[in-house]
């Protein structure tokens, strides 16, 4: 059966672009010849980008998160120079790199202009986040704004198939809580057509790209987040991660990011594709210029008390003992001090798909930091992803890709390229096949936590986390992601992770490996995908994964091996 719609839906994703673009003020739009300039570079950050914004605006958008609100509650900076200037640069950004679905910034000037007024009436600010603005991934609802979540039938509302008739009225939880701790929100960031892909590209404004390497993904499906901050356009926002969603785009895109356990943070009220599988569910997690960032979104929202609201929210408060216990084994350099080292496992390979040169390469530079620092390092072998993976996977399709094509019906849209492969629409699985699979991932995480277990036999001491690859290459070229085994992992085991920027892709230093022989044809298509010259200038990123509801752990960690690796860096 062919349905008819009263708007082709080229037409509506269309007026859509118009529309977003229309709310970017006169002055802040670039010229055609700008733009054109902008779509032949290949490196789109630092000094080309501002030489569109003046050398105050670029002053703010260069300091992260906590100095800046550090800088808004003494009076230093207000609250709007603040916004105005994050606005400005966002604005640019989506220009020049489309990255972004819906832009409030009027809005976002007017809340800046009462909190400035509630700081200079009451003398304190509204809250930890005063100020500050962050950005959202395009599933969390605003009210009065729209949430497409990448798809076209959802333009002019934000329930979806959902509820239609509380379109507009309803906001996520998190949403609340964010302004309840004095947050500025500003603009919702692009995603993939169905989240379920490591890219960023869907039928309403296209494909975003890397802005380090125009050749290269931003990756997915937090993209458009990630991409926006390795602008500058913000510091902070907030993302979901369900196979690697926060942290593929912070490590392609040379940022950081925090993955927690799900049911940390509140899922309430935010929009998602195939809502009902909860057997492992997405997680809200957070993106930043620092993971002091990171650290100051997770220690925000837990304030507030999040599983008063939602049931889901297991009730632990922020644990600040835990971060500054691990912070106090090793200096501010991540030099051990005299005690007890970090113990860490070292994952180099998974076995299915070897990773690319740059990615070997940046984590031996890792491992070479870690070893110099004093900490302990261990081999990481554990029970096979491949198993892992193949049980994660089955979970996303569990519907049969009912919900995805639910939503394409409600425009007649079609899916993108890179999906038609995986998401045609087949029966869903049946229940006790649901069920066994609900068994092998819980079996499966029990052998995890076994091996985790055995290694403290070596020498008494646990293995406080475990550092790996988030994907077996650097920012991918686009349409050319074939393995997301590092990430889905560690989603089936629900554990806590943080991703760290390492380096970049050196086409003098990552030469092709001619020695290394494919092990299957995945791996294949992966290795022989790889360009020395293509890949060139992609940021490497690894991830350090701890166990579950370890966000602070993993965060104090994640600040140690940072620091380390910054510390042999600069020697």
């Amino acid at each position: 059966m062919t349905l008819e719609y009263p708007i082709p839906w080229e037409a509506r994703a269309a007026k859509k672009r118009e529309d977003t673009l229309a709310k970017i003020p006169a002055e802040w739009r670039l010229s055609a010849a700008d733009l054109e300039f902008a779509a032949q570079q290949r490196d789109l950050t630092g000094p080309f980008v501002e030489r569109f914004l003046e050398p105050e605006v670029i002053d703010i958008v260069k300091t992260d998160s906590v100095p800046l609100v550090n800088d808004i509650r003494a009076g230093k900076r207000s609250a709007v120079e603040v916004t105005k200037a994050f606005c400005k640069t966002a604005a640019v950004a989506h220009q020049i790199n489309n990255c972004l679905l819906e832009i409030f910034f009027d809005a976002a000037i007017k809340r800046a202009e009462e909190l400035d007024e509630y700081l200079r009436v009451n003398g304190e600010p509204v809250g930890p986040l005063h100020g500050l603005p962050i950005s959202l991934k395009d599933q969390f609802h605003v009210k009065g704004v729209d949430t497409t979540m990448g798809y076209v039938g959802w333009i002019g509302g934000n329930m979806g198939i959902t509820d239609p008739s509380k379109t507009h009225q309803v906001e996520s939880q998190i949403t609340k809580e964010l302004l309840s701790c004095g947050a500025v929100l500003f603009c919702k960031t692009s995603v993939p057509q169905t989240l379920l892909i490591g890219d960023t590209y869907n039928n309403i404004i296209g494909r975003t790209l890397n802005p380090h390497n125009h050749h290269l993904s931003c990756g997915g499906s937090s993209g458009g987040e990630a991409a926006l901050m390795a602008l500058r356009g913000s510091t902070l926002g907030v993302g979901t991660d369900i196979g690697g969603s926060v942290r593929i785009p912070a490590a392609f895109c040379g940022i950081f990011s925090l993955k927690p356990t799900p049911e940390r943070v509140s899922y309430r009220d935010a929009a998602n594709t195939n809502p009902g599988q909860n057997t492992y569910r997405s997680t809200v997690g957070f993106m930043s210029t620092s993971l002091e960032g990171c650290e100051l979104a997770l220690k925000s929202v837990l304030s507030t008390r999040p599983w008063v609201q939602d049931p889901a929210v297991v009730p632990i408060p922020y644990r600040q003992e835990v971060l500054d216990d691990v912070l106090s084994r090793a200096e501010a350099s991540g030099k051990v001090k005299t005690g007890k080292p970090l113990k860490l496992g070292i994952l180099w390979r998974d076995g299915a798909v070897e990773p690319h040169p740059p990615i070997r390469r940046g984590m031996a530079m890792v491992a070479e930091a870690v070893k110099k620092a004093g900490h302990k390092l261990v081999d990481w072998n554990p029970p096979d992803h491949a198993v892992a993976q193949k049980i994660h996977y089955s979970f996303l399709l569990a519907d049969g890709a009912r919900d995805v094509h639910d939503n394409l019906l409600l425009s007649g849209e079609p899916l993108i390229a890179d999906l038609q492969a995986y998401f045609n629409l087949k029966d869903p699985i049946p229940l006790l096949e649901y069920q066994d699979l609900t068994v092998r991932g819980l079996a499966n995480e029990q052998a995890y936590s076994d091996y985790w277990n055995s290694l403290t036999a070596e020498d008494g001491q646990e293995v406080d986390a475990v550092i790996m690859p988030v994907a077996p290459h650097g920012a991918v070229i686009p349409g050319r992601y074939y393995h997301l085994g590092y990430t889905e992992v560690v989603n089936l085991l629900n554990y806590s992770a943080a991703v760290i920027p390492v380096t970049k892709a050196d086409k003098g230093l990552d030469g092709v490996d001619g020695t290394y022989k494919p092990v299957n044809e995945v791996d294949r298509a992966n290795w022989e995908s790889y360009d020395p010259e293509i890949y060139h200038g992609a940021p490497v990123g690894v991830q350090i994964v701890a166990r579950k509801f370890e966000e602070e752990k993993v965060l104090a960690i994640a600040k140690l091996v940072h620091a380390a690796l910054l510390d042999v860096q600069s020697a």
